[in-house]
């Protein structure tokens, strides 16, 4: 989730108001040093350039994402199955992910902010690669020459021997993957030794497709629940407590995506950054991929629900940032974001007379399909004997 303020938009936290002074107190109490910072004042060019950057690269990966997760779960490779969400795990996501907030900002309170920083840029490290490079693998497999040989690779992982063996990982792939994986490396050393704004972005972009793609809701019903709550989720802890601050000024991670405000004058050096957290992006993106596939189902040859509920989360993150702008005060943009995305398409379907079927619309997780697809293979052998 991610919050407005003015300069930036930052994930499930929200950054405090710019100072115009720093009061800075000794070992007794006392003030020692009353400095004073400049407050950074961004040109009217400077800031369109930056928010339109961001509600441009907010929007790549919510299209193309979606796009992809129609026919990702067609693949062999069980590292590109998508993961089905449920009802019940949409109910459970707001207080997990609120207990997770809670225990970053202890986490940070409690251990020196260096460490635990260290460990989470190994760990996004690693996650970065295998995310860029499995954004990059379509855009490879058409540019990749023909003339060049293409070895097949398979990394399988399995647990207990005989009828009980179980797979736990088995991933096919070929020359063009590792190509990817190399690429992906090098941005992944950029990141971590420069903490570039463009090597962040692209693990950040990379990050969010796959998020849209890869993460399956089951039916409109279960994306309601998720929306809704993490609606809740987003305005209490911008405007209830202080944690997201906390947090927000602590955690160095690339979970949002950044534009600099002072470009033109500064150009790739800039330091002064607006910012859209990926949750911004992947919860509405993952409800408008369900609506393309909900379009896809009815067979229309029409992407009615999935044009609607795009348009409608531009609709929604403009308006969070005009409302920023206006009031000069953070603002949670799932607030706005939420009531469109949900909204706009509801309409769409009372008004052409589809908002039972909409509701009906079920997806089976990857799982369930293997297991009845078993299941029916079991039993036309039984009849066949």
């Amino acid at each position: 989730m991610a919050d407005v303020n003015q300069g930036s938009v930052l994930p499930s936290e929200t950054s405090p108001p710019a100072l115009d002074g720093l009061n800075v107190t000794d070992s007794n109490g006392t003030d020692a040093v009353n400095a004073t910072v400049a407050k950074f004042v961004a040109t009217p060019e400077g800031t369109a350039l930056a928010y339109g950057s961001l509600v441009f690269m907010a929007l790549l990966p919510i299209f193309f994402g979606a796009l992809r997760s129609v026919s990702c779960g067609k693949s062999k490779n069980s590292s590109d199955m998508p993961e089905t969400i449920t009802g019940r795990d949409a109910a459970r996501f707001p207080i997990i992910a609120s207990c997770t907030l809670f225990g970053l900002y202890l986490f940070f309170k409690v251990f020196s902010q260096e460490y635990i920083n260290l460990l989470l840029s190994m760990y996004f490290f690693v996650l970065g690669i295998l995310a860029l490079s499995h954004t990059m693998s379509p855009f490879m497999n058409r540019i990749f020459p023909a003339n060049i040989p293409i070895k097949q690779y398979q990394l399988l992982f399995t647990q207990g021997s005989g009828e009980t063996k179980e797979e736990i990982v088995n991933y096919e792939f070929d020359t063009k993957d590792m190509i990817c994986l190399v690429i992906s490396t090098v941005v992944g050393v950029w990141y971590i030794l420069k903490k570039h704004w463009i090597a962040n972005n692209l693990f950040g972009l990379a990050f969010a497709l796959n998020g849209v793609e890869l993460l399956h809701l089951n039916n409109i019903s279960t994306g309601c629940i998720l929306l809704g709550g993490l609606f809740v989720y987003d305005v209490f802890w911008v405007f209830g407590t202080n944690v997201m601050v906390t947090v927000a000024k602590s955690f160095e991670a690339p979970i949002k995506l950044v534009f600099p405000q002072d470009l033109l004058e500064k150009g790739l050096g800039a330091s002064q950054f607006a910012m859209l957290g990926l949750g911004d992006i992947v919860i509405p993106g993952i409800f408008i991929a369900l609506l393309l596939r909900f379009d896809v189902s009815l067979k229309k040859n029409t992407r009615t629900y999935f044009h609607t509920s795009f348009l409608a989360y531009i609709f929604g993150l403009g308006l969070t940032i005009w409302v920023m702008h206006t009031f000069k005060h953070a603002q949670p943009a799932l607030l706005y974001l939420v009531p469109v995305c949900i909204g706009f398409p509801v309409v769409v379907a009372l008004l052409k007379g589809e908002l039972t079927e909409m509701f009906r619309y079920e997806e089976v997780s990857a799982e369930d399909a293997a297991a009845a697809a078993k299941e029916e293979t079991t039993q036309v052998e039984k009849k066949d004997k």
